[in-house]
């Protein structure tokens, strides 16, 4: 008697905790954009939401909650049930460099995370007003060497990836520019056309109708490889700068704890979307490069991500409350 109980609570402990509250999903789900409306992170997270809601059976809706660098969204991800029903964006600042940055943190950037996939990394690309005379961006060293600490560069907040590439660039080049956080890169844009700030190192996605239609000039592409979009614009490395490197990257996670099999799914189902040959063609003309890595590879990425930008954080001196 006492062996056969002892074998039952044995297959008991080992049945994951998802198959005793029925077939995932039996209701929507909510997916946090720790970003304002109209960002890269918004935008990508409206597309996986609309695949995920037709696979699933569930509609996956998308909830924006920003502020604070993003730490607001995802500490709400970070508290919710591990269940399955509440999915987040994450991105560079809310996974990576936000923990080097904040006095305090409301979570673990780790460990408070159970990694689904990287959904894409998004060019970041430099744009100027067309007020500013630079041409390229040797001209635009020359330029900010004249004015030192007089000119500012718009970013989507304190630790987003792009205030790191701003911060890179000024690193590499020592060159002062003036930071202009925002909250979230969708806000800067009016003042960035106006030319009230009138330089940004920018998601692709967010400035491309700006450059296309003359608003913006686009000086140099952050990644290693020029944009298939903007193929005739050069990166900053091959401008002068060949240590250079930066871009922002979104991907999708879930509360610690949430049952692998329910993981598992979450990234089956978002990496066969990401595959799909339209939803890749749009995305990849918006600017964003499509992913898919499986959960491993993307908390191996996350974690190496943290080093990389640790070094420039801490040049840089960037610190917030």
């Amino acid at each position: 008697m006492n062996r056969s109980l002892a074998a039952f609570s044995l297959v008991f402990l080992n049945i994951p905790l998802s198959a005793w509250s029925g077939p995932y999903p039996e209701r929507p789900i909510k997916m946090i954009v720790p970003f304002a409306a109209g960002a890269s992170s918004d935008m990508l997270a409206r597309t996986v939401a609309d695949g995920l809601g037709s696979r699933l059976g569930q509609p996956v809706v998308v909830e924006n909650r920003a502020g604070a660098g993003g730490n607001i969204g995802a500490d709400a991800v970070a508290k919710a049930a591990p269940d399955g029903y509440t999915l987040g964006i994450g991105s560079i600042g809310t996974h990576a460099t936000n923990s080097l940055i904040y006095a305090s943190m409301p979570y673990d950037t780790v460990k408070d995370f159970a990694p689904v996939t990287l959904v894409a990394s998004v060019s970041l690309v430099l744009v100027v007003h067309p007020s500013v005379s630079a041409k390229d961006v040797g001209e635009l060293i020359a330029y900010l060497k004249k004015q030192p600490g007089k000119v500012s560069y718009a970013s989507g907040g304190v630790g987003a990836s792009q205030h790191l590439a701003g911060e890179l660039f000024k690193y590499l080049a020592k060159v002062d520019m003036v930071h202009v956080p925002y909250k979230g890169s969708a806000g800067s844009v009016p003042d960035l056309i106006s030319g009230r700030v009138p330089i940004m190192f920018a998601d692709l996605p967010l400035v491309l109708p700006y450059i296309q239609n003359g608003a913006l000039r686009a000086l140099a592409v952050g990644d290693r490889e020029r944009s298939p979009v903007l193929p005739a614009v050069p990166t900053v490395a091959e401008s002068g700068l060949p240590d250079y490197q930066a871009n922002a990257w979104y991907g999708m996670f879930t509360p610690a704890g949430t049952p692998g099999d329910i993981v598992a799914r979450l990234h089956r189902e978002t990496a066969d979307i990401l595959k799909q040959p339209e939803v890749r063609k749009r995305l990849i003309a918006q600017g964003a490069n499509p992913d898919g890595m499986p959960p491993d590879a993307f908390r191996t990425f996350q974690r190496k991500e943290i080093d990389r930008w640790r070094t420039v954080v801490q040049a840089a001196k960037i610190k917030t409350d």
